[in-house]
C-alpha cells in the first residue's frame, strides 16, 4: 500500500513531525524487493516508531513501514521473527515455548528490526547476544543472510560495512536454563519509574561511560524542564514527553539544551539514542 504525504506524526511514538512523500506499507518481503528494484528515491526504514524523531519539515523519500513483517515461528528450538514483531510480542512467544532468556525484551518498547540496528537492551541483556543469524535486504531490493560474525556491536550499536542494508527478520537462541527475570516483575519496574502511556521515545541518551545519562540529567535540575510542548520527564530524567502538542523543532531544541549543560556542568558529552531524521 502506497501513500502519499502521510503525517510521520502517525508512526512515531512521540508524535510530532512532518509528512513524508511517500509511505509504503509492503504486504511480505517479496511485495518490499519488487518494490526497491525500481525505487530511485532515499529510504527511512520505520518499525514502531519508537525511537525516531522526524523533524518538521518532513522527509523527502520513501518511508517504508515494516508493520507487516510479523510473523514468528519456532523449529529446533530456534525462533525466527519477523522485523516488525514488537520485543514484548517475542518475549512472549519465546516464554509461551520454554526458550528463557526473552525476558527482558518484554520492558522494551519497539520491534525486531529497530532492536537489531541499535542493538537494544534492559536490565542487563542486549538482543545480539540471542542471534543465530538475520537477514537482510539491500536498497535495491537484494536479499542476504548475515551473522553476527558480519557486525561490529557494541553497547546500542551495530555497524556492517554495508549500510545501504536493513533487517528484515532474525533467528534467535534464547537458550538460558531457567527463566532469568520474572516479566511481571520487569514490567513492574519498568511502569514505576518510566512515564508509560505518555507521547516519548524511551531513553534520549546513551549512558557515557562510567555514567547514567539520567542521574546526570536529574543532578543538573532539569527533570520537569520545558522548551514548547516538550519536557523532560518528572518520573524518568532521560525520557522527553510530548506533554502539549510539542513540534520536533521543540523536543530537538530541549535534547540540544540538555547536552549543553551536561557538557558545561560535567565536561561529559551526551550522545542521542534517538535518531534525528
Amino acid at each position: 500500500m502506497l501513500k502519499f504525504n502521510e503525517p510521520m506524526s502517525k508512526h512515531c511514538s512521540l508524535r510530532s513531525g512532518g509528512v513524508t512523500s511517500e509511505f509504503f506499507q509492503p504486504f511480505d518481503i517479496q511485495e518490499l524487493s519488487n518494490f526497491l528494484k525500481s525505487n530511485t528515491r532515499p529510504i527511512l526504514m520505520v518499525g514502531l516508531g519508537s525511537n525516531l524523531l522526524v523533524r518538521d519539515k518532513g522527509f523527502n523519500g520513501v518511508t517504508i513501514h515494516t508493520k507487516n513483517f510479523k510473523e514468528l515461528d519456532i523449529s529446533d528450538n530456534l525462533i525466527e521473527s519477523g522485523a516488525g514483531t514488537s520485543l514484548a510480542k517475542l518475549s512472549r512467544f519465546a516464554l509461551s515455548n520454554l526458550r528463557y532468556g526473552a525476558e527482558f525484551l518484554s520492558a522494551i518498547p519497539g520491534s525486531v528490526g529497530g532492536a537489531l540496528a541499535m542493538n537494544a537492551g534492559a536490565f542487563g541483556s542486549e538482543i545480539w547476544q540471542y542471534v543465530v543469524s538475520v537477514k537482510t535486504m539491500s536498497f535495491s531490493g537484494e536479499i542476504n543472510e548475515r551473522f553476527p560474525s558480519d557486525y561490529e556491536i557494541s553497547y546500542r550499536s551495530t555497524i556492517h560495512k554495508n549500510d545501504n542494508e536493513f533487517f528484515v527478520s532474525a533467528v534467535f537462541n534464547f537458550n538460558l536454563k531457567e527463566q532469568n527475570d520474572n516479566v511481571a516483575d520487569l514490567l513492574h519496574k519498568r511502569n514505576s519509574t518510566q512515564p508509560i502511556g505518555l507521547p516519548s521515545c524511551g531513553s534520549v541518551f546513551k549512558n557515557p561511560k562510567n555514567h547514567f545519562a539520567a542521574k546526570l540529567i536529574e543532578s543538573s535540575g532539569l527533570k520537569g524542564y520545558c522548551i514548547g510542548g516538550a519536557c523532560v520527564s518528572d518520573k524518568h530524567a532521560n525520557y522527553i514527553i510530548n506533554q502539549d502538542n510539542a513540534s520536533s523543532q521543540d523536543i530537538e531544541n530541549l535534547i540540544a539544551h540538555i547536552q549543553e549543560t551536561i557538557q558545561n556542568k560535567y565536561n561529559i558529552e551526551l550522545e542521542t539514542e534517538i535518531i534525528i531524521i
